[in-house]
């Protein structure tokens, strides 16, 4: 969750959905609260474009799909109903298509910030591992160049990269750090 609860009532996922796609501002949902996003700066765009732009051609001819933004995740937490919305997401199951969100990441990946960063340590970082398709949550830093990458490996592990390339197992592939900080003003 990335902003203020909304609605005092619970409300349920229908409601939530169908409020999303008329809506002008995104919200996530938890077990009936909703709550409205932030906005997100120039850099944040700016590392999660680098990154979107950098896997697109490792997707093309996969069953993966690609998500920047504006796609959301579903899961339970506590036997309740969940939607976030991550900044970037690979899902790569063909039989997981809803037309508003994915049930089955592989890999997702969120941006750091003042406002977030608390809520995508601790909230997010245990909801998105309790996702069982779920192999890689990565969260990249805005103020400096670092990666920290939880991974399912035999139980939940967190490495930490300051420079070199991150290796991205759900796509086979790795990014370099510097690619995803293109361009990016860390002085």
């Amino acid at each position: 969750m990335s902003g203020t609860r909304l609605h005092p009532q619970r409300i349920s996922v229908e409601d939530y959905l169908q409020g999303e796609q008329v809506g002008e501002a995104r919200h996530e949902y938890l077990g009936g609260d909703v709550y409205a996003m932030v906005g997100a700066s120039d850099r944040h765009n700016l590392i999660i474009g680098n990154l979107y732009s950098t896997l697109r051609p490792h997707v093309r001819g996969t069953p993966c799909q690609l998500f920047m933004a504006d796609m959301k995740v579903r899961f339970k937490v506590a036997g309740e109903d969940a939607f976030y919305y991550p900044d970037l997401m690979l899902a790569c199951d063909p039989a997981d298509r809803a037309t508003y969100y994915r049930t089955r990441p592989c890999l997702i990946v969120e941006v750091l910030s003042e406002a977030t960063e608390r809520i995508d340590r601790r909230e997010k970082l245990l909801a998105y591992t309790g996702i069982e398709s779920l192999q890689e949550y990565i969260l990249l830093a805005q103020d400096r160049m670092m990666a920290e990458i939880h991974r399912r490996e035999d139980g939940w592990r967190a490495h930490v990269m300051t420079e070199g390339d991150v290796p991205l197992h759900c796509l086979g592939t790795a990014v370099p750090l510097a690619v995803i900080y293109e361009d990016i003003n860390l002085g």
